[in-house]
C-alpha cells in the first residue's frame, strides 16, 4: 500500500510536533539562541529535511517558556533589531534528558524493526 502525499504530510507534521520540543531544547542547551538562529540551525543540521516556519516556531518557544523549560530575555545590539534569546533552565535540563532518552529508545526500536537483516 503506497503512502499518499496527504498521508505523508500528516505523518511529517506529527513527527515534527513530537520532536520539536526536543530539537529546541537541544539547541539552547549549549548556549542561548534567538528564534531565527534556532530555525536556521534546524534546517542546516537536518540538511533541509526539517524546517520550522516562524509562525509555528515562536508559539512553541512561548509555550516552552511558559512551562519553565526555557528562559527568554531581550537583547539589543548596536545596528541590529532587538532579539529574544532563549536558554535552558534547570527544569528544562531534566526534561531534555528525559526526552533524549525516550527518543533514543524509540529510534532504537524502529531500527530493530526496520533493519533488513531481521526482516
Amino acid at each position: 500500500m503506497a503512502m499518499t502525499d496527504k498521508h505523508s504530510q500528516m505523518l511529517d507534521r506529527e513527527l515534527k510536533k513530537g520532536s520539536a520540543e526536543l530539537l529546541i531544547l537541544s539547541l539552547v542547551e549549549a548556549r542561548p539562541r534567538h528564534g531565527y538562529e534556532i530555525s536556521k540551525l534546524i534546517e542546516a543540521r537536518s540538511r533541509g529535511a526539517l524546517s520550522f516556519h516562524v509562525a509555528s516556531l515562536y508559539p512553541l518557544l512561548y509555550r516552552l517558556e511558559k512551562r519553565g523549560w526555557i528562559e527568554g530575555r531581550w537583547v539589543e545590539k548596536a545596528g541590529q533589531r532587538r532579539r529574544r534569546y532563549y536558554k535552558l533552565t534547570k527544569e528544562g535540563k531534566k526534561v531534555l534528558a528525559a526526552q533524549r532518552s525516550t527518543w533514543q529508545s524509540f529510534v532504537a526500536a524502529i531500527n530493530r524493526i526496520t533493519d533488513t537483516e531481521n526482516a
